[in-house]
Formats: structure tokens, sequence, C-alpha cells
């Protein structure tokens, strides 16, 4: 993918959630390997949390985030697949404004290039809410592996050609 190295780098401050309801610090090992990418790319963790699969905690989590200036975007792993207990799509929609359906539909066009059709299991979706962007990818190391490097890495690099979603930060709020 084309990097413009004649512009700077722009970093940006990420918060990562982990949505599970077995996962510890100890054992977190899909939002370790995003924290260490987003970081090994240059950009700053803002804050980290591991929240259970309930809607109302992650809804509150994510508001939290949202309205924290000091946040551009939140990056959720976990809790997108089809079972009772997989709530973060849900979340997500309680909070979001606009939805950004390419992001759902690439991660699993990549995915399966990984995993095959298994990936129609995965509900990975992305949106924003009042300024601040929002990818849910789902819980395992791989799918983090496939959604950042795959997609992530580019789209919230400043440099990426033609086009990515750190030029359009300062017009998000717009009416």
């Amino acid at each position: 993918m084309p990097i413009d190295e004649s512009l700077s780098f722009v970093p940006l401050h990420i918060a990562v959630a982990t949505v599970s309801d077995t996962r510890v610090p100890e054992n977190d090992t899909s939002g370790d390997t995003l924290v260490a990418r987003l970081t090994g790319a240059g950009h700053h963790l803002a804050a980290r949390a591991i929240i259970r699969d309930e809607v109302p905690a992650l809804v509150a989590q994510l508001n939290a985030w949202i309205d924290d200036p000091a946040i551009d975007v939140i990056i959720t792993t976990g809790g997108t697949g089809v079972t009772g207990r997989d709530v973060t799509p849900e979340a997500l929609d309680q909070v979001t404004e606009k939805q950004i359906p390419g992001f759902g539909e690439l991660f699993r066009w990549l995915s399966f290039q990984t995993i095959g059709t298994s990936t129609i299991q995965s509900r990975a979706c992305a949106g924003l809410a009042r300024g601040t962007y929002i990818f849910c990818l789902p819980g395992s190391t791989g799918a983090v592996k496939d959604g950042w490097d795959g997609i992530l890495a580019s789209q919230l690099d400043a440099r990426h050609r033609p086009c990515n979603f750190v030029e359009l930060l300062p017009r998000l709020r717009e009416r």
C-alpha cells in the first residue's frame, strides 16, 4: 500500500478494549497483540480495558472514551461472534452516528484468505461516534493481526495514499 514518505506520520491516541467474560490482563493475548502493533507503528496507547460481554458496560466505556478529547480511535477485540454473549456490534449500534460497512466487508475478505469460510461467523464492524472512530475486531490473535496488518495500519497512517482515515479527523464533527 503506497506510503508517501514526503508526508509526516501523525501519531494517534488509541484506546483498546478487550470484550470478554474470561480474559484477564495475564491472558489477554489479542489485546497485547493489538497494543504491540499500534505502539510499534508509532501511535500512543491512550487507554486500555477489559470489559465483560454486556451491552450496558461496553456502551458506558465506549461513551466515556468517545467523550474524551484525548482519544482519536477506539479498537475493540472480542464479542463479534454469533453466540448469545457476543454483543459488541449491538453496543456499537447504540453509540455510533455512522457505520463504516466497508471495514467489516474487507475484514471478512482478508480473513477468508486465512481461515476460509469460518470468517462468516465474524461480525467485525466499524463506525463513527461524535468524531471518534471505532473499529471492532474479533477476539482471536489471528483476527487482530488480520485487522491491524491488513486494514488499520495503513488507514490510520496519514501518509497512506490515495486516502486514509487520519486526514478526515479534522472534519468528522462537521454539520
